[in-house]
């Protein structure tokens, strides 16, 4: 999402693209960001050097990476402790500049065989699915829960600035392949994967804002391909895209939200091979 590129791109080297793609991928949200006068902040719950994250971030144009060792922590915490962090850093750091903050959430990912912080909404009563489910559900009512506090705590502490804030799915929880179609033979589903069925693939993204009505909402298509949203987020925040972008705009136009998918690929490698050829995508 930070570089606006698909991962389908690299083919059996997608899942460690951010490995392959650190110091090599000269394009991203946070650069363009940073060209508009934005400060560029990340927060990570894992340790930098995990999938050379913030390798690959600054590489993407994120200035300030914070992984678990500069927050403080060694365990997974809860949505609010990331949030608490952003705010203390907004804080602190707003009135020097228009900021871009990208948070990372892990609480609500796997695995979901074991109650994670019991004492966190202890009023909670499992709906009665699977174990697996049921813990799925109670970290998501955790998340909306701590996402509705921190929008209540940027109003309250921030009266007088804007926020734009994108949420979005990475991925759908690894049980669900199990569900989406639940008579299939497991070779089936597999073969569903393989083929990329959007079914398995598809998650949700959010727009919200505070003190700010968004700008161009042209790209926040109802559905819509991960590598669109660094084009969402600028539009919607009233920003001019760079040359790059506003091409990327034209396959969104054209393809109707689909990037990797459309035309078998044949889009998004043309796309490649621009970037390839004005040096922002180089040695790959």
């Amino acid at each position: 999402m930070l570089a606006g590129l698909s991962a389908r791109s690299f083919g059996r080297f997608a899942y460690f693209v951010t490995r392959i793609a650190a110091g090599r991928v000269k394009r991203g949200l946070p650069a363009a960001l940073g060209r508009c006068g934005y400060r560029t902040f990340s927060l990570y719950p894992a340790l930098g050097a995990f999938m050379s994250a913030r390798s690959f971030q600054a590489t993407t144009g994120v200035q300030r990476f914070f992984d678990q060792h500069d927050l403080g922590t060694r365990r997974i915490e809860p949505d609010g402790f990331f949030y608490d962090a952003a705010a203390r850093m907004i804080e602190n750091e707003h009135a020097h500049s228009p900021m871009f903050v990208f948070i990372y959430l892990a609480a609500n990912h796997f695995p979901w065989d074991y109650r994670y912080r019991p004492d966190l909404m202890p009023q909670w009563q499992d709906p009665g699915n699977s174990p697996l489910v049921d813990e799925y559900l109670r970290r998501q009512a955790m998340s909306a829960q701590d996402y509705a506090g921190f929008l209540t705590r940027l109003r309250r502490q921030f009266p007088d600035e804007s926020f734009l804030l994108i949420r979005f799915g990475d991925h759908q929880p690894d049980f669900a392949a199990a569900l989406i179609e639940p008579d299939l033979a497991e070779n089936a589903v597999a073969r569903r994967l393989m083929a990329y069925d959007p079914r398995y693939f598809t998650t949700y993204y959010a727009i919200d804002a505070i003190n700010f009505t968004p700008a161009d909402l042209s790209s926040a298509l109802d559905t819509i391909e991960g590598p669109y949203l660094p084009l969402v987020v600028q539009e919607a925040a009233g920003l001019p895209l760079d040359s790059s972008f506003l091409e990327q705009k034209k396959i969104l136009t054209r393809c109707k939200g689909l990037f990797y998918a459309c035309s078998g690929g044949a889009e998004a490698r043309h796309f490649n091979r621009m970037l390839i050829d004005a040096g922002l995508i180089t040695n790959l």
